[in-house]
């Protein structure tokens, strides 16, 4: 296994821009993205609505408020994933898979923030290239899970990035798919095969399973699951205790929960819902997802956004009309990102999630 290694973007793009020298150490993020955004106009403030609230438990109108409307913001992606808020800048970060880069939406305006995002090599290949799931680490530096260099890793302020993890036992992962971090610093993650151009069947793949890892925050990598299809989505109930994995797996699309154990370990794995018959008429299966202060989940899965309680209760769906892939919340914690397909999506809440660069001890 190998971590913590440095590679220059020599060939990264920030906004249309290549640079031509390693950027400078005083180049943070905020200024990577004046450079992607410029001064493109604000906000126009209105946008149209899309897809239905499907309500089932009078508990759900307590979490999505009866009017509440889900807006379009953006369209014209190809597979948008892994949204990723920045309340200091007010954008929102987000990945175009197919197109191997990230975006960000600020002000109503999508823009190229990075590019490459996830794989740098120059040898052409089909799939899944770019970066999948996005989050920041406690510094609030963007941490990335990148398909087609099979691998996490950090974007430093300098522009560099620094691989955290890319093989297990010798063995590079399939493809890094999403990641959360716990407040102690340990990053869990999860390494399907749909970065993979032959997915199971490619040549290059190393490892004959799908895992789910924890990277502790002193570099040491364990593989804390090894026995589900296809682990995708992952987030943690707010006291810690539990940890959600979404398993995109249209004959068993599930979200598991396990108990974390004192050590990071995990243990007393089951179903927590099971949405198998739902994947069968509706768009999507179970993916990215986000819990709130009180522990109800907002999962990407069959329909767009599954709204489930603690115990694993169906409250309702907030319907996108596309595949789901992920949301995030932002702004003052009540509003919620959603990537489906190609189409960025937001709606107002009243319950509030817990942002990404406050959420850490």
């Amino acid at each position: 296994m190998r971590f913590v290694c440095i590679t220059r973007l020599s060939g990264t793009t920030f906004g249309g821009m290549k640079p031509s020298r390693p950027l400078l150490p005083c180049l943070v993020l905020p200024t990577l993205l004046l450079l992607a955004v410029g001064c493109q106009g604000r906000d126009p403030k209105e946008y149209p609505s899309i897809g239905t609230i499907e309500r089932l438990d009078p508990r759900f109108d307590k979490l999505v408020p009866p009017g509440a409307v889900l807006e379009k913001i953006g369209d014209g992606l190809v597979w948008c994933e892994g949204p990723v808020w920045f309340s200091e800048g007010g954008y929102l970060l987000f990945s175009d898979i197919p197109r191997n880069r990230i975006d960000t939406w600020k002000d109503g305006t999508i823009s190229v923030f990075l590019t490459p995002s996830g794989y740098t090599d120059a040898a052409p290949r089909g799939g899944e290239l770019g970066s999948n799931g996005l989050t920041r680490d406690h510094e609030g530096r963007l941490v990335s899970c990148e398909h087609g260099d099979r691998r996490v890793a950090r974007l430093e302020k300098d522009g560099s990035k620094t691989t955290l993890a890319d093989r297990y036992r010798g063995k590079r992962f399939n493809s890094p798919n999403d990641l959360v971090y716990k407040s102690n610093g340990d990053l869990y993650f999860t390494d399907p095969i749909y970065g993979l151009e032959l997915r199971e069947k490619d040549p290059k793949r190393e490892l004959d399973f799908n895992g789910v890892y924890r990277l502790s925050k002193d570099g040491k990598l364990t593989c804390i699951i090894n026995d589900l299809s296809y682990p995708n989505g992952i987030a943690f109930s707010p006291d810690e205790k539990t940890l959600y994995v979404a398993v995109s797996d249209p004959k068993r699309a599930v979200w598991m929960a396990y108990d974390v154990q004192p050590d990071g370990s995990v243990s007393n794995g089951r179903v927590l819902f099971d949405a198998t018959s739902l994947a069968a008429s509706r768009k999507g299966l179970p993916d990215g997802m986000k819990v709130d202060r009180d522990g109800n989940i907002f999962g990407a899965g069959p329909g767009g956004i599954l709204v489930l309680s603690p115990k694993g209760e169906h409250l309702g769906t907030i319907e996108t009309g596309q595949p789901t892939s992920n949301c995030a919340w932002g702004e003052d914690g009540t509003v919620l990102y959603i990537t489906a397909n190609m189409n960025l999506c937001r709606i107002k809440l009243s319950t509030k999630g817990m942002l990404p660069e406050v959420g850490h001890k």
